[in-house]
């Protein structure tokens, strides 16, 4: 019998045998996440439905030595819940419980299986909403937001997932569960909550989440403003930041995302725009009505051609359609796509999707651009044909000359999708040896075998004695199968 024979033997009696995977076609739903490009298949899957059990399933792992992987929906973008071919997947969709609703303390305690917009569903009768809002929120997890520290539209005014968690239990590389943060602001001590959040599932794995609620807005207003250029659109976005106002969103759109997003979902965007942008004002009704007035006549000045308001919440929910859609909308006008991510200074915006267009155009590819301008987190697409000799090349090309660009810039590699196995070949552009070497010291203080979400953020293994996947051409990783 096979050491994940064993194992699976072991967690079958923990779990149950219906909570354990090991048939070859069953384990090929869980070869990847969003980021389709990078497949692996697990040795053994794990469905643990209590925190006891997935802490149950992780002494397991690290007494018999085998890595593990943590998985919430699959909805990540940078490959960080790519599974290990000799380890265990650990999915924790079924912990799915809204443990505690606490209006009063302004607090929801929820497990990780928790989709994020059942969060605001459950909150808003007590008039508060759970405000990070991933394009992905009516599928993707809790959890996953606590790996990846994801955003979403109105980050600009709220902040990220890590301005929302107060309190987190997890179940540490060796197996034991433990309480980091609480309901409580700030606690004393290191801040381990923070490190956790955004760790990418290399510290351990959430079993519990405390997250902040935010009352609901006595006025939400939103404008969709149309330009001729994404110079126009950029520059009507540092205005309305330089004029002091601080709008809960706003997003832009370039001319191939507003085409991809008319043949998807018929947003009725206006005709002719090169780009627009989405702005959305929220808080006291006083207060939104002068910011609004303010916001209109910037947009007017910079360029826009039309300037539309929505009346009602049905209009607003139109406006923010295409933007919602716009990432799975685009293969409706190419066959494949590069989701990217970093982030640049607001000023940089129109020179660096300048620059942008121009190398898309040298290596004879098209970038849709749609991004949360405001804080300058660029989500461009790459778009190809992988059918045709060659294009997969000039993507990546593409792909990885825009992040060079964000680092140039004064940027990051990324916004809030993660570094995962995508972008680990780019740490070392933003960071220094030192740096790298800093950062390990922290995960092998949590994870000094390794075993928790091996292979990913970092480039090379240079402390805890992990093994190195191949970073560049077709993915290879430690036995994996290649698809």
């Amino acid at each position: 019998m096979s050491g994940i024979d064993e194992l699976a033997a072991r967690l079958r009696t923990e779990l149950g045998a219906d909570q354990v995977l090991t048939d070859r076609q069953q384990l090929r739903t869980y070869e990847c996440d969003g980021l389709t490009h990078y497949k692996v298949i697990p040795a053994l899957v794990a469905l643990p439905r209590t925190a006891e059990q997935v802490a149950a399933v992780v002494r397991a792992c690290a007494g018999a030595g085998v890595p593990f992987v943590a998985r919430g929906s699959g909805t990540g973008l940078s490959g960080g819940a790519l599974p290990h071919a000799d380890g265990v997947l650990i999915v924790t969709s079924q912990l799915r419980r809204i443990v505690d609703m606490r209006p009063a303390d302004e607090r929801a305690v929820v497990e990780p299986g928790v989709i994020n917009l059942q969060v605001t569903k459950a909150a808003t009768p007590h008039g508060y909403y759970y405000a990070p809002d991933p394009s992905s929120q009516q599928i993707c997890s809790i959890g996953g937001n606590v790996a990846e520290n994801s955003g979403g539209a109105h980050c600009l005014k709220y902040g990220f997932t890590t301005n929302h968690v107060t309190g987190l239990q997890v179940v540490t590389p060796d197996g034991d569960l433990v309480q980091l943060g609480g309901a409580a602001p700030d606690t004393p001590g290191y801040d381990l909550l923070g490190a956790f959040v955004g760790s990418e599932g290399t510290l351990g794995v959430a079993t519990e989440v405390t997250v902040k609620l935010t009352r609901l807005p006595e006025t939400v207003r939103t404008l969709l403003a149309a330009f001729a250029s994404t110079d126009q659109a950029g520059a009507a976005t540092s205005a309305i930041i330089a004029a002091g106002v601080v709008p809960a969103a706003i997003e832009m759109m370039d001319a191939l995302s507003i085409e991809a997003a008319e043949a998807a979902v018929r947003c009725g965007y206006p005709r002719g725009a090169g780009a627009v942008l989405i702005v959305e004002l929220d808080g006291p009704a006083a207060e939104v009505d002068a910011q609004f007035d303010e916001v209109s006549s910037l947009c007017d000045s910079a360029g826009a051609f039309e300037i539309r308001v929505a009346a009602d919440d049905e209009e607003r929910q139109l406006i923010w359609r295409g933007r919602k859609s716009a990432f799975a909308a685009v293969g409706r006008i190419s066959p494949d796509y590069i989701v990217q991510d970093g982030v640049i200074p607001r000023t940089s915006l129109p020179e660096v999707l300048r620059r942008m267009n121009e190398v898309a155009a040298e290596h004879g590819v098209r970038v849709a651009n749609v991004f949360h301008a405001g804080d300058g987190n660029l989500h461009p697409l790459v778009l190809f044909d992988g059918s045709v000799p060659g294009e997969t090349e000039r993507a990546e090309t593409v792909s990885g000359a825009i992040l060079d660009l964000c680092i140039e810039h004064g940027g990051s590699i990324t916004g809030e999708h993660g570094v995962g196995v995508d972008k680990a070949r780019y740490m070392p552009r933003m960071f220094t040896d030192t740096d790298l070497d800093t950062m390990q010291l922290v995960r092998c203080a949590f994870d000094p075998d390794g075993l928790s979400n091996p292979g990913k953020v970092f480039p090379t293994p240079r402390l805890c004695g992990e093994r190195p996947g191949r970073r560049s051409g077709a993915f290879e990783y430690q036995g994996a199968e290649v698809f």
